[in-house]
C-alpha cells in the first residue's frame, strides 16, 4: 500500500509518528552534549583542586586566554558543573516523555495500519 492510498488520517498519524522520532532524536543529541561538556567541566575541576592555591591558572575566553585566581574558576565551573546537571536531569525527562510519546503513537500507528490492511 503506497502513502498515496493511505487515508488522510493515517497519513497525518505517520507524519506526527515521524516528527515525536525526530524530537525525541534532538533532545538525546542535546543531552548527549550537555554530557560531554560536563565531563570537561569534571577534568578541568580535578585538575584545579591539584593545584596549590597560589598557582596561575588561566582561562579561555574566546581565543583569549585570560590570567585569573584559582578560587574564583572553582567556583565557576562548580556553577557550571550545577547547571550543566540540572539542565541534563530535564533533559533526560523530556527524553523519557518523548519515548513514551513515541511508543504509544507507534502502536496506534501498528493497530491502525493492520486494520487498514486486508
Amino acid at each position: 500500500m503506497s502513502e498515496q492510498s493511505l487515508p488522510p488520517a493515517l497519513q497525518e498519524q505517520i507524519a506526527r509518528f515521524q516528527q515525536l522520532q525526530e524530537t525525541l532524536q534532538a533532545i538525546v543529541v542535546q543531552k548527549q552534549q550537555l554530557e560531554l561538556e560536563l565531563m570537561g567541566v569534571d577534568r578541568s575541576l580535578g585538575e584545579l583542586q591539584k593545584l596549590p592555591d597560589d598557582a596561575t591558572v588561566y582561562k579561555s575566553v574566546g581565543s583569549l586566554l585570560l590570567k585569573s585566581n584559582r578560587q574564583t574558576l572553582l567556583t565557576e565551573l562548580s556553577e557550571r558543573k550545577e547547571l550543566l546537571n540540572m539542565r541534563i536531569s530535564v533533559l533526560a525527562k523530556q527524553e523519557e516523555r518523548a519515548r513514551e510519546r513515541a511508543k504509544e503513537a507507534q502502536q496506534k500507528l501498528q493497530e491502525r495500519l493492520r486494520a487498514t490492511t486486508p
